[in-house]
């Protein structure tokens, strides 16, 4: 049970930091007592914690996105702030297509050949590099308002990227944002709206699936325990980035994806774990 909710602790603080919650869990896993891997079906309910978070705190923009799709469809044609709403909540469905297509049909792809160590310290490596340079040198233009369904496709491939550990589903998608010439701050609310239908939905599909098979290491009501443990620190974080974003830069994720996944190379190197 500590266990378990230590790792709600650290999913909690890393979900929504564009340093990949997925990674920092399955690293984390060689060095827990039990020493096993928390398995993809733990990460994916305990995301469920992070993603209520995300519910809570983004109410008031769900509730007005949600108003303004069952106004588009029983009535028809929107005009003024409802129909850029409407056409917001279509472009999050839209954008949700991709992930839920090669999560779904590639899930047992990715489940025995994308947890690797070896592969986690790469994309930490090489994402974290990329973060950096579309951060510094991206244009700071655009609002959500500017959102059409070529960047919402866009946005969708990028989230589609975090299904391999250590990629980061928050830092694919603020980076495809920021390419595309996003606000950071815009960048991040639509990542964290993006994120809504995929997280949510691949963790009721374990969470289902979890009733009639066990688990990989924990039990049903210690996966719970993280997941409610996610979901405080998590909404913790949600209100600090949201402010941080407004005058600061992703460069303090950047650096510490690039020493995370150099340490992570030097331990599997030297044989303190194993990939």
């Amino acid at each position: 049970m500590l266990e378990a909710i230590f790792l709600g602790i650290v999913q909690g603080l890393t979900e929504f930091l564009p340093v990949s919650s997925s990674a920092h869990i399955r690293i984390l896993g060689e060095f827990l007592p039990s020493a096993q891997d928390p398995g993809a079906t733990f990460t994916a309910i305990m995301q469920i914690g992070t993603e209520i978070a995300v519910l809570i705190y983004f109410r008031a923009d769900i509730t007005r996105l949600i108003s303004a799709s069952l106004k588009w469809i029983t009535r028809g044609e929107l005009v003024g702030e409802e129909r850029s709403d409407a056409r917001l909540s279509g472009l999050i469905l839209l954008g949700s297509l991709p992930i839920f297509f090669l999560g779904y049909f590639g899930q047992e792809y990715i489940r025995e050949n994308f947890r690797s160590l070896y592969l986690i310290a790469a994309t930490l490596i090489i994402f974290g590099f990329l973060l950096g340079l579309i951060d510094h040198y991206g244009k700071r233009v655009k609002t959500l308002d500017a959102l059409g369904a070529k960047d919402g496709v866009a946005y969708g491939i990028a989230q589609a990227l975090a299904l391999i550990p250590g990629v980061s589903r928050s830092g694919a998608t603020i980076a495809m944002g920021r390419a595309l010439g996003y606000k950071r701050d815009a960048a991040l609310r639509y990542s964290f709206l993006l994120a809504i239908p995929a997280v949510l939905g691949s963790g009721t599909f374990e969470l289902i699936n979890s009733i009639s098979k066990p688990l990989n290491a924990f039990s049903l009501g210690e996966t719970l325990a993280a997941t409610i443990t996610a979901f405080v620190i998590g909404y913790l974080i949600i209100s600090w980035l949201m402010k941080y974003v407004q005058s600061k830069s992703f460069m303090p994720f950047v650096i510490y994806r690039v020493l995370l996944g150099s340490l992570l190379l030097f331990l599997l190197s030297t044989g303190v774990i194993t990939a």
